[in-house]
């Protein structure tokens, strides 16, 4: 549970300075990041380090300042952040990935459609090349926990990706 060092007295002075302030500056920051929902986040993580610095903060002569500050420091570090991220972005090459096949599709839905630790046995024995004692390991079982699981994935994936032949015309 976190604990402030706040006294009493002193936690109705900053409910008040929050009441207060909260709206103009989250406005502030707002216009400056043109989103309402992040400015939000932005003014409660400046709040939330002043609650924690309450009573140093609180005998400046304008702890707003101080909040508004800090909120404005924190939106300028996430438009950085995100102006790098979109420079590496424009400097990737698109590569031309095809979609999956049909037979990828239904196998999917066929792993979907399994219980979880029979899925999960399918796809770390096949797909990750683990061998059943390193699954059983893994997953704190016994070994022949694990081929059961196996054993049950393969019979109900064979139930589910089974291809009837279609009946010959005469």
């Amino acid at each position: 549970m976190y604990r402030t060092s706040l006294t009493a007295a002193s936690r109705p002075d900053f409910d008040g300075f929050y009441a207060a302030n909260v709206n103009p500056i989250t406005a502030q920051i707002r216009a400056y990041v043109g989103d309402l929902a992040e400015a939000e986040d932005l003014v409660a993580e400046a709040f939330c380090r002043a609650l924690g610095r309450w009573r140093t903060i609180s005998a400046y002569d304008n702890p707003a300042v101080w909040v508004r500050r800090v909120a404005w420091n924190l939106a300028t570090s996430r438009l950085r952040r995100r102006a790098v991220l979109r420079r590496l972005l424009l400097r990737q090459r698109p590569a031309h990935v095809e979609g999956p096949r049909p037979d990828r599709i239904d196998l999917e839905q066929a792993l979907a459609e399994l219980k979880e630790r029979h899925r999960k046995a399918v796809v770390l024995y096949y797909l990750a090349d683990m061998t059943t004692a390193e699954i059983a390991e893994q997953e704190g079982v016994a070994e022949t926990t694990v081929r059961s699981w196996l054993t049950r994935g393969r019979a109900a994936l064979a139930e589910r990706l089974r291809i009837d032949e279609p009946e010959e015309r005469q």
